[in-house]
């Protein structure tokens, strides 16, 4: 076999493996399944840049606890300092690495997004989870969580428009702080932080994300 039928055979062969999309759950949970992580806003100058930004936040407003709606593969929180935490996923595999990972580290705990049980925090996150979440019932049912786990604060890391066309099926950008003034009239903007590596096109140094820091009023 020539080494061109050999790459066009390969290349057949992984298209045949990847389950098409269906949805905003089922991707992350095959993702995950898969062996993929979190994606590249949770490693390198993309993950300091947000750790930096919350570590700063937790200590400047003496944070307590902490929810995070999305916790992913658990990289991102390797950075983190926080006194209590709780990380929510809806893919078994996330929260199983999380677990794995802080095992003998008894301030972090992880359930699956089903198993919420009205925990609430002072402060709750949403990091590179909003633009992944097509379906409209299914942000609104996010956004809603996020905001009555909160109990002072609400912090969102992710996109704030809706003109840009995403280039892929698990993505879909959304203005979201229009939801906000139309849903939770309660709480304001306290402060918006811009990237400080705002997007190139190069996935892993650059992300289209900003933070949103909102306190209930």
């Amino acid at each position: 076999m020539s080494v061109i039928s050999k790459l066009k055979a390969k290349w057949k062969k992984l298209t045949a493996s990847k389950k098409p999309f269906q949805n905003s759950g089922d991707y992350w949970r095959n993702r995950y399944n898969d062996g993929g992580n979190s994606g590249g806003g949770s490693y390198g100058v993309l993950a300091d840049f947000k750790a930096n930004i919350l570590n700063n936040f937790v200590k400047k407003e003496n944070i307590k606890t902490v929810i995070e709606f999305g916790c992913g593969d658990g990289n991102q929180l390797t950075l983190a300092e926080y006194p209590n935490y709780i990380g929510f996923d809806i893919s078994p595999k996330a929260i199983s690495l999380c677990q794995s990972l802080f095992n003998d580290d008894s301030s972090k705990s992880f359930m699956l997004l089903d198993h919420y049980n009205n925990q609430n925090a002072d402060v709750t996150l949403s990091l590179d989870v909003i633009f992944h979440l097509v379906e409209d019932q299914v942000f609104n049912e996010y956004m809603e969580l996020l905001f009555s786990a909160a109990n002072k604060y609400v912090i969102i890391f992710s996109s704030n428009t809706d003109t840009v066309e995403a280039p892929n099926h698990h993505v879909r950008h959304r203005k979201f702080t229009n939801w906000l003034a139309a849903n939770q009239s309660d709480w304001k903007l306290l402060q918006h932080i811009p990237n400080e590596n705002p997007y190139t096109g190069n996935n892993k140094v650059s992300s289209f994300a900003d933070f949103y820091i909102f306190a209930k009023t």
